[in-house]
């Protein structure tokens, strides 16, 4: 985790995406803190290889709109997410406060990255059905437990918040929920499989969680493995995941 205890600017960004022969990315928050938002939104402006924005807000608090009155004009902020895998026994999905946070997010035309563990899958259904007018993306597909090889429940809940038309995937953050030093693509597969079959490539899109991401794998070797999974699908279904599936979600044009 060493490497990791520095800062990462859009220089490392560009050799990261060189080296995977990726065009651009999308930029998701770390630090639930404003001013990282308002970083975020700087660097993109200035740098084309930067799609969006995914930046964070305070939910929970009479001040929402008044912090995102001046972040939602901004081109490039397409949606917002809070570390819910990291609040204590994720009570924050049926808090009220934070649930009337996200109805504020359709006003603004903003959609939810939603970042949890799979062991929260169940609450996530329900969370996800009290806002069907609201455009979730869930990242890493939900962090199942690949290091143990483990598929249910996960496979099972992944199918039924599927069935949730307004809920997009994210293929990402797979390496870091493997054994770190001696993962193989077999390990990630099944996991591929089961997305794919879930959610289909009009809902599915490659991501990274770079540089993050980098305790377990290159950026060059992820996004090499996602390219020779997806050579089995049309040209059509292929650039939808690598591409077109992002731009619509998080309407980027």
């Amino acid at each position: 985790m060493r490497s990791l205890r520095r800062d990462f600017l859009p220089s490392d960004l560009h050799r990261a995406l060189d080296e995977g022969g990726v065009q651009q990315a999308i930029s998701v928050q770390a630090r639930q803190t404003l001013e990282e938002t308002h970083w975020l939104l700087e660097m993109a402006a200035k740098d084309s290889r930067i799609a969006a924005v995914v930046g964070w807000v305070p939910m929970v608090s009479t001040g929402l709109d008044m912090a995102l009155q001046p972040l939602a004009p901004h081109p490039k902020l397409k949606s917002v997410r809070h570390v819910l895998q990291d609040e204590p026994a994720n009570q924050l999905m049926d808090n009220p406060e934070f649930n009337r946070g996200i109805e504020r997010l359709h006003h603004y035309g903003l959609r939810y990255d939603l970042l949890i563990f799979e062991r929260h899958l169940s609450q996530a259904i329900q969370f996800v059905d009290r806002h069907p007018n609201q455009v979730f993306i869930l990242d890493h597909i939900a962090k199942p437990t690949i290091a143990k090889h483990v598929m249910e429940p996960w496979r099972n809940k992944i199918g039924e918040l599927a069935r949730r038309e307004n809920v997009y995937c994210k293929i990402s953050g797979m390496v870091t929920e493997a054994d770190w030093a001696n993962w193989k693509t077999a390990d990630l597969t099944p996991y591929l499989d089961t997305v794919l079959k879930a959610f289909g490539p009009a809902r599915l899109m490659y991501g990274s969680d770079w540089p993050v991401m980098l305790v377990a794998s290159s950026y060059g070797r992820w996004s090499k493995l996602i390219g020779e999974y997806l050579s089995k699908l049309s040209e059509a279904e292929q650039t939808r995941i690598w591409s077109s599936t992002a731009k619509e979600a998080y309407r980027i044009p």
